[in-house]
């Protein structure tokens, strides 16, 4: 087994596919090295790979024109990074900075919208999987922005 597969394997977000799923991905698969203060990508720039963070820690950035950066979440180990790559306008809608150096696997983005596209069952499987990270970020910004802005009352 290649250690790209056994990283993949390993992951939580990859559970539960298909061995011909994971070898898929896993020959789509780069490792990177990013050092601590390296901006991964910057909100509005095109949003051409997707990431999963093998260590390391990846701060979320909503950027305020005047002010400094608001961390909306901290990905960590295991966690998949970007999914702006999936719908069009495929512009990044954050910035993402390392907090600590990090190691992660990843996808070129068209490779991976043409696999979704050709493997029908393997699209399904992804855009839950990436449905489910969505969710999560989302609710993570709104909780952000509450403690940023209070609740309205």
């Amino acid at each position: 087994m290649s250690n790209t597969m056994a990283q993949i394997k390993d992951l939580k977000f990859f559970s539960g596919l298909k061995r011909r799923h994971l070898e898929v991905l896993a020959a789509l698969a780069k490792e990177i090295e990013v050092e601590k203060g390296t901006y991964i990508f910057r909100e509005g720039d095109d949003a051409l790979r997707c990431l999963v963070v093998l260590s390391g820690d990846v701060a979320l950035e909503l950027p305020m024109q005047g002010r400094d950066p608001r961390t909306v979440q901290t990905v960590h180990d295991g966690d998949v990074l970007g999914w702006s790559w999936l719908y069009p306008p495929h512009r990044w809608t954050f910035d993402a900075r390392a907090v600590t150096d990090v190691t992660a696997l990843v996808f070129d983005a068209e490779q991976l919208r043409a696999v979704k596209d050709s493997d029908h069952e393997l699209g399904f499987q992804l855009m839950t999987r990436f449905g489910k990270v969505m969710v999560s970020r989302l609710q993570a910004t709104r909780m952000r922005l509450m403690d940023l802005y209070g609740n309205g009352d």
